[in-house]
């Protein structure tokens, strides 16, 4: 090997490895679990938290209350993927599973999700509206000879001017904090429902509602831990020699011409392929790459608050078993509501737990601040912020309790005995118009380095940002350099997700995919 200049900090410790893995979420987690399948290349997994699981982790408060980072459930397009979470939690036990119950909340009523397939029960002059606007769009759509050029053409054109300013462009303006007209659609696929014209006039006819959509019409939620307990479950199935969690495997610097990792601890790493989960913005930056940089600034993201109240009582028959919950109007901050006490009774503190009442839900202070008992209950929030969307987060909390007051979630006399609010500056990776144009040559120049960044935010594509795609990305990423494979999930992400994807599995899996080449893949 040709000399290297000296990282300045290292320690003199060295560390040499096939494959690099940085970034305990799912992303790497799934990486590090093939690469210990195949068993071939060496390999070591690394991450600057103690606990693995990243977007992906729960966190509780004082009072015992879980909240996940945003809202999480598990429903699977992958059965490796089934596989390495049922071998990480294999008891029936283990897990509760549950029909999802959503709604939308529009002029004080709950409107079933999709909001589009069921403007059946909205007032009747709405109802006139959207029908309308549905028809008059269908009928354009079907003599247009060009593609949507944005995500705010694609709803105009599917959904009709009605629905468009009912609903998908406040609620997507909440969610994503951007216009809708600075977004691409190519992301869409079974992201956002597309309305059946037949069925919704049948619906408004009849006075029906339609019926559950989408992949997570039934979704899994683990019984203990919340999201979080997963991914550290699945780490614990890992050697624990080559992982590294903590201060000691904090990534300093990526010598990508040299590669090697300067650790948190001062330890190198060289490496001949690196996995890479980090943000690809920062990645760029801890590779103190100039062009990588620039080419960065391109892509866009929004900032997720999640705040988390915790209520004494039973749970109100008005929000009954509501699993999560759309807010498209301004008379609160939030988008989504997620009846977390829902997914797990162990979410919460047992009834036998005495809490104090911190306040009543309209701010004044409860008439005693002795601890007592329960039950409780809780709801999870989500905020977004980005530049073209602030937050004022010294008064966020208030806000967010206000508007649960407003959409008659809580009454003004009920006892918040927990709150919680965590900001996550790397929330959700925008599928913006010019996102394309930069991530077909981001992720070829850092491949071309020998840099596979892939996750949520490494390779920047929303519509394989469930657990599921993550989990996914690092297995297919791991696979690409042991064995040659196509990243499917990476660059096909409309077949992965109209499909079963069975071809791997974690007992017997490797078939179709022997090694070959091992050595001379990981040079």
């Amino acid at each position: 090997m040709a000399h290297q200049r000296k990282i300045s900090k290292a320690n003199g410790q060295e560390i040499n490895v096939d494959v690099l893995v940085i970034g305990a979420g799912p992303t790497g987690l799934g990486a590090a679990k093939r690469l210990n399948q195949i068993n071939s290349p060496s390999w070591l997994i690394v991450d600057s938290n103690e606990t693995p699981g990243g977007l992906a982790s729960t966190d509780i408060t004082p009072e015992g209350f879980l909240y996940d980072v945003g809202g999480h459930v598990i429903f699977s397009h992958y059965k490796y993927f089934d596989d390495c979470i049922d071998e990480a939690l294999p008891k029936d036990d283990d897990w509760y599973t549950h029909q999802r119950i959503s709604y939308v909340r529009y002029k004080g009523l709950w409107v079933p999700y999709p909001f589009q397939n069921n403007i059946s029960m909205l007032p009747k002059e709405d109802q006139v509206t959207c029908l309308e606007t549905l028809i008059d769009a269908a009928l354009e759509a079907r003599v247009a000879n060009t593609k949507p050029k944005d995500f705010d053409e694609w709803i105009l054109r599917t959904c009709g001017e009605g629905i468009a300013n009912i609903f998908m462009r406040p609620y997507n303006y909440k969610v994503w904090a951007v216009p809708t007209t600075k977004m691409q659609c190519s992301w869409l696929g079974e992201r956002v429902a597309a309305p059946n014209v037949k069925l919704i006039t049948k619906n408004v006819i009849l006075n029906k509602t339609a019926g559950n959509w989408g992949p997570n019409a039934t979704f899994r939620f683990p019984a203990h831990g919340g999201t979080g307990n997963i991914w550290i479950k699945v780490a614990d199935t890992l050697p624990k020699e080559k992982t590294r969690f903590g201060e000691h495997g904090r990534v300093q610097l990526v010598d990508a011409e040299g590669k090697r990792v300067l650790l948190g601890d001062g330890t190198t790493v060289n490496y001949k392929k690196l996995i890479s989960t980090m943000s690809v913005d920062f990645l760029a930056e801890v590779m103190r790459n100039e062009e990588l940089i620039s080419l960065t600034k391109g892509l866009f993201y929004s900032t997720t608050h999640v705040i988390g109240v915790g209520i004494r009582g039973e749970r109100p028959e008005r929000i009954g078993d509501k699993c999560w919950l759309y807010f498209p109007e301004d008379n609160c901050p939030f988008y989504r509501a997620t009846i977390f006490s829902n997914y797990s009774p162990n979410n919460q503190p047992a009834a036998s737990v005495k809490l104090a009442t911190q306040q009543l839900a309209d701010g004044s202070k409860p008439s005693s601040t002795e601890a007592q008992e329960g039950p409780y209950w809780s709801i999870m929030l989500e905020v977004s912020e980005s530049s073209m969307k602030p937050v004022n987060q010294e008064t966020l909390m208030a806000d967010s309790i206000a508007g649960l007051i407003n959409t008659e979630m809580l009454k003004p006399t009920d006892e918040i005995v927990s709150t919680y609010h965590r900001r996550f500056d790397h929330g959700y990776p925008t599928p913006s118009l010019e996102r394309e144009g930069v991530l077909t040559q981001l992720l070829p120049k850092l491949q071309a380095l020998d840099i596979y960044s892939r996750g949520r935010f490494g390779s920047w594509r929303y519509e394989v940002g469930n657990q599921d795609h993550s989990f996914m990305l690092g297995v297919e990423a791991a696979d690409h350099i042991v064995n040659g494979a196509n990243e499917l999930t990476l660059n096909y992400p409309d077949f992965v997700n109209g499909r079963a994807n069975t071809e791997r599995r974690l007992v017997d899996g490797l078939q179709a995919f022997q090694i070959k080449d091992v050595v001379d893949r990981t040079k």
